[in-house]
């Protein structure tokens, strides 16, 4: 469910920049300087990128967490599926901004997402913003800034090469993309998580 290829490009002519948009399960790096966008309720998009040469990229997921008795399963088992891809989200994405000449020591992250968008799915944003909390903690990674919960879905535009980070909240799409993160979740429900990612 990682895809580097979920994703959809576009010009804007009035601003002379490509918009890329990547979608609920993706992920995108560049080294050029290009926007990077994505819709965000309960989901959460973490935007790295090396503060000195500009590479970097975002991603977007979804802890595939179902029902209240998995939810207490989740907290409680520390290598629990969820974790487990949270962490692939996160691995995959700074792994390949290494890959194309990142360093490590140089990482600077943001964070976005996690809201509690509708009724009995909010918990599912508590969860996202709780896991990514606990991974950027036990990385010892620092944060840069956060915009974190809240009750509206945002729109987040990220520019790599300036670090440039803005928000836009769609008070009135908090139902349409809960229904499309309930369909993906059950698509993570559905699907095996493999091994381990080795990290440069």
């Amino acid at each position: 469910m990682l895809n580097e290829k979920g994703f959809s490009r576009r010009h804007d002519t009035q601003k002379s920049i490509d918009i890329v948009t990547i979608k609920m399960g993706g992920f995108y790096v560049t080294d050029k300087n290009e926007t990077i966008s994505t819709t965000l309720g309960s989901c959460i998009a973490v935007c790295i990128r090396d503060r000195n040469s500009g590479i970097g990229g975002m991603n977007h997921f979804l802890l595939p967490t179902y029902s209240s008795k998995e939810e207490q399963q989740w907290e409680n088992t520390s290598v629990s599926a969820a974790t487990r891809y949270g962490s692939y989200a996160m691995e995959y994405l700074i792994n390949s901004i290494l890959s194309k000449g990142g360093k490590r020591n140089f990482l600077e992250f943001k964070l976005f997402g996690g809201g509690n968008i509708t009724g009995s799915f909010a918990s599912v944003g508590k969860h996202n913003v709780q896991f990514i909390r606990e991974y950027m903690e036990t990385e010892g990674y620092g944060i840069a800034a956060e915009s974190l919960g809240g009750s509206h879905p945002i729109i987040v535009n990220y520019n790599p090469r300036t670090g440039t980070a803005k928000i836009k909240r769609l008070a009135h799409m908090a139902s349409e993309i809960a229904t499309i993160e309930r369909s993906f979740m059950q698509e993570l429900k559905e699907k095996r998580i493999e091994g381990d990612v080795e990290l440069f």
